[in-house]
Protein backbone atom coordinates (compact mmCIF):
# COMPACT_ATOMS: atom_id res chain seq x y z
CA UNK A 1 0.00 0.00 0.00
CA UNK A 2 3.05 1.92 0.58
CA UNK A 3 4.49 1.67 -2.90
CA UNK A 4 0.88 2.57 -4.44
CA UNK A 5 0.72 6.03 -2.20
CA UNK A 6 4.25 6.83 -2.83
CA UNK A 7 3.45 6.01 -7.04
CA UNK A 8 0.50 8.36 -6.89
CA UNK A 9 2.43 11.19 -5.32
CA UNK A 10 5.08 10.90 -7.61
CA UNK A 11 2.95 10.71 -10.69
CA UNK A 12 0.86 14.12 -9.45
CA UNK A 13 3.91 16.12 -9.29
CA UNK A 14 5.37 15.07 -12.37
CA UNK A 15 1.80 15.83 -14.01
CA UNK A 16 1.81 19.19 -12.26
CA UNK A 17 4.98 20.04 -13.69
CA UNK A 18 4.38 19.05 -17.01
CA UNK A 19 1.22 21.28 -16.54
CA UNK A 20 2.76 24.18 -14.66
CA UNK A 21 0.87 23.86 -11.98
CA UNK A 22 3.41 22.56 -9.39
CA UNK A 23 2.64 25.60 -6.99
CA UNK A 24 -0.92 24.71 -6.86
CA UNK A 25 -0.12 20.73 -5.93
CA UNK A 26 2.16 22.75 -3.61
CA UNK A 27 -0.78 24.64 -1.80
CA UNK A 28 -2.84 21.39 -1.96
CA UNK A 29 -0.48 19.47 0.56
CA UNK A 30 -0.03 22.37 2.82
CA UNK A 31 -4.19 23.18 2.90
CA UNK A 32 -4.72 19.20 3.11
CA UNK A 33 -2.28 18.88 6.25
CA UNK A 34 -3.93 21.82 8.06
CA UNK A 35 -7.25 20.05 7.58
CA UNK A 36 -6.05 16.71 8.33
CA UNK A 37 -4.06 17.88 12.04
CA UNK A 38 -7.74 20.20 12.38
CA UNK A 39 -10.25 17.00 11.57
CA UNK A 40 -7.98 14.58 14.04
CA UNK A 41 -8.25 17.24 17.09
CA UNK A 42 -11.55 17.68 16.44
CA UNK A 43 -12.54 13.82 16.35
CA UNK A 44 -10.21 13.06 19.73
CA UNK A 45 -13.57 14.51 21.76
CA UNK A 46 -16.34 12.44 19.32
CA UNK A 47 -14.28 9.37 19.58
CA UNK A 48 -13.59 9.79 23.21
CA UNK A 49 -17.48 9.80 23.64
CA UNK A 50 -18.48 6.66 22.01
CA UNK A 51 -15.43 4.93 23.66
CA UNK A 52 -16.92 5.81 26.66
CA UNK A 53 -20.51 4.89 25.75
CA UNK A 54 -19.27 1.72 25.31
CA UNK A 55 -16.85 1.08 28.23
CA UNK A 56 -20.51 2.17 30.47
CA UNK A 57 -21.89 -0.55 28.34
CA UNK A 58 -19.60 -2.93 28.48
CA UNK A 59 -19.28 -2.62 32.21
CA UNK A 60 -23.44 -2.43 32.69
CA UNK A 61 -23.63 -5.56 30.72
CA UNK A 62 -25.00 -3.90 27.55
CA UNK A 63 -23.27 -5.65 24.85
CA UNK A 64 -23.21 -9.16 26.56
CA UNK A 65 -26.63 -8.92 26.41
CA UNK A 66 -26.04 -8.33 22.77
CA UNK A 67 -23.82 -10.75 22.76
CA UNK A 68 -26.68 -13.04 23.91
CA UNK A 69 -29.15 -12.29 21.55
CA UNK A 70 -26.71 -12.97 18.50
CA UNK A 71 -25.20 -16.43 20.05
CA UNK A 72 -28.04 -18.40 18.10
CA UNK A 73 -26.45 -16.76 14.53
CA UNK A 74 -22.92 -16.95 16.01
CA UNK A 75 -23.69 -20.99 16.56
CA UNK A 76 -25.12 -20.99 13.25
CA UNK A 77 -22.29 -19.23 11.23
CA UNK A 78 -19.54 -21.07 13.36
CA UNK A 79 -20.71 -24.75 13.47
CA UNK A 80 -16.86 -25.94 13.76
CA UNK A 81 -16.91 -24.53 17.13
CA UNK A 82 -18.08 -26.54 20.17
CA UNK A 83 -20.95 -24.68 21.79
CA UNK A 84 -20.32 -22.84 25.25
CA UNK A 85 -16.77 -22.36 23.99
CA UNK A 86 -15.35 -18.92 24.81
CA UNK A 87 -13.85 -18.02 21.49
CA UNK A 88 -17.97 -17.65 20.61
CA UNK A 89 -18.38 -15.19 23.58
CA UNK A 90 -15.97 -13.15 21.95
CA UNK A 91 -16.88 -13.16 18.28
CA UNK A 92 -20.63 -12.32 19.24
CA UNK A 93 -19.05 -9.50 21.57
CA UNK A 94 -16.58 -8.28 18.86
CA UNK A 95 -19.78 -8.27 16.03
CA UNK A 96 -21.73 -6.24 18.76
CA UNK A 97 -19.15 -3.40 19.51
CA UNK A 98 -18.48 -3.28 15.65
CA UNK A 99 -22.33 -2.79 14.92
CA UNK A 100 -21.64 0.24 17.20
CA UNK A 101 -19.45 1.56 15.34
CA UNK A 102 -16.42 1.55 17.62
CA UNK A 103 -14.14 -0.78 15.81
CA UNK A 104 -11.15 0.54 18.18
CA UNK A 105 -12.77 -1.25 20.97
CA UNK A 106 -13.95 -4.47 18.85
CA UNK A 107 -10.29 -5.23 17.92
CA UNK A 108 -8.73 -6.44 20.83
CA UNK A 109 -11.78 -8.65 21.54
CA UNK A 110 -11.31 -10.19 17.85
CA UNK A 111 -8.01 -10.63 18.17
CA UNK A 112 -8.75 -12.61 21.32
CA UNK A 113 -11.21 -14.67 19.19
CA UNK A 114 -8.67 -15.22 16.46
CA UNK A 115 -6.50 -16.75 19.21
CA UNK A 116 -9.14 -18.94 20.78
CA UNK A 117 -9.84 -20.05 17.17
CA UNK A 118 -6.49 -21.03 16.91
CA UNK A 119 -6.44 -23.36 20.13
CA UNK A 120 -9.42 -25.50 17.79
CA UNK A 121 -7.21 -25.59 14.53
CA UNK A 122 -5.25 -28.49 13.32
CA UNK A 123 -3.43 -27.11 10.74
CA UNK A 124 -1.14 -24.16 12.83
CA UNK A 125 -0.47 -22.68 9.57
CA UNK A 126 -3.46 -22.23 7.64
CA UNK A 127 -6.81 -20.40 8.94
CA UNK A 128 -9.78 -22.68 9.50
CA UNK A 129 -13.20 -22.15 8.10
CA UNK A 130 -14.59 -20.02 11.60
CA UNK A 131 -11.20 -17.70 11.15
CA UNK A 132 -12.40 -17.04 7.77
CA UNK A 133 -15.93 -16.19 7.99
CA UNK A 134 -15.06 -14.43 11.01
CA UNK A 135 -12.78 -12.11 9.10
CA UNK A 136 -14.95 -11.88 6.15
CA UNK A 137 -17.42 -11.01 8.41
CA UNK A 138 -15.20 -7.80 10.51
CA UNK A 139 -14.17 -7.13 6.76
CA UNK A 140 -17.73 -6.01 5.67
CA UNK A 141 -18.08 -4.69 9.02
CA UNK A 142 -21.71 -4.37 9.23
CA UNK A 143 -22.66 -1.27 11.46
CA UNK A 144 -26.01 -0.08 13.08
CA UNK A 145 -23.89 3.11 14.36
CA UNK A 146 -21.47 4.15 12.16
CA UNK A 147 -19.78 6.50 15.25
CA UNK A 148 -16.59 6.98 12.88
CA UNK A 149 -17.51 8.77 10.02
CA UNK A 150 -20.72 10.28 12.14
CA UNK A 151 -17.64 11.96 13.93
CA UNK A 152 -15.56 12.77 11.03
CA UNK A 153 -18.87 14.74 9.35
CA UNK A 154 -19.52 16.30 12.47
CA UNK A 155 -15.50 17.25 12.55
CA UNK A 156 -16.02 18.53 9.04
CA UNK A 157 -19.04 20.44 9.64
CA UNK A 158 -21.90 18.56 8.33
CA UNK A 159 -25.33 20.09 8.81
CA UNK A 160 -26.77 16.68 9.41
CA UNK A 161 -24.33 13.86 10.23
CA UNK A 162 -26.53 11.22 11.31
CA UNK A 163 -28.29 11.36 7.61
CA UNK A 164 -25.33 8.53 7.14
CA UNK A 165 -27.02 5.90 9.63
CA UNK A 166 -29.65 4.82 7.04
CA UNK A 167 -27.58 4.10 4.08
CA UNK A 168 -24.80 2.58 6.20
CA UNK A 169 -27.05 -0.23 7.71
CA UNK A 170 -28.55 -1.20 4.19
CA UNK A 171 -24.64 -1.04 2.48
CA UNK A 172 -23.03 -3.17 5.71
CA UNK A 173 -26.16 -5.56 6.22
CA UNK A 174 -25.54 -6.81 2.38
CA UNK A 175 -21.83 -6.52 2.14
CA UNK A 176 -21.91 -8.65 5.56
CA UNK A 177 -24.58 -11.30 3.57
CA UNK A 178 -22.38 -11.65 0.35
CA UNK A 179 -19.46 -12.24 2.68
CA UNK A 180 -20.88 -14.76 4.23
CA UNK A 181 -22.39 -16.22 1.25
CA UNK A 182 -19.29 -16.01 -0.27
CA UNK A 183 -16.92 -17.53 2.37
CA UNK A 184 -19.46 -20.17 3.32
CA UNK A 185 -19.64 -21.47 -1.13
CA UNK A 186 -15.65 -21.31 -0.67
CA UNK A 187 -15.11 -23.69 2.15
CA UNK A 188 -17.08 -26.46 0.29
CA UNK A 189 -14.26 -26.29 -2.21
CA UNK A 190 -11.09 -26.03 0.40
CA UNK A 191 -12.32 -27.47 3.66
CA UNK A 192 -10.02 -27.28 6.97
CA UNK A 193 -11.02 -29.13 9.63
CA UNK A 194 -11.09 -27.83 12.99
CA UNK A 195 -9.77 -30.15 16.32
CA UNK A 196 -13.46 -30.42 16.91
CA UNK A 197 -14.32 -32.00 13.70
CA UNK A 198 -11.22 -34.43 14.14
CA UNK A 199 -12.74 -36.08 17.29
CA UNK A 200 -16.34 -36.46 15.82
Amino acid sequence: MGYIWVFLIVVSIIVAIINGRIQEVTQAIIDNAKLGVEISISLIGIMAFWLGIVKLAEKSGIIKFIAKLVEPITNWLFPEIPKGHSALGNIAMNISANALGVTNAATPIGIKAMQEMQTLNKQKDTATNSMATFLAINTAGFQIVPASVIAILVATGSKNPSEIVGPTILITLFGTIIAIIAVKILQNFFPVKSVGEEND
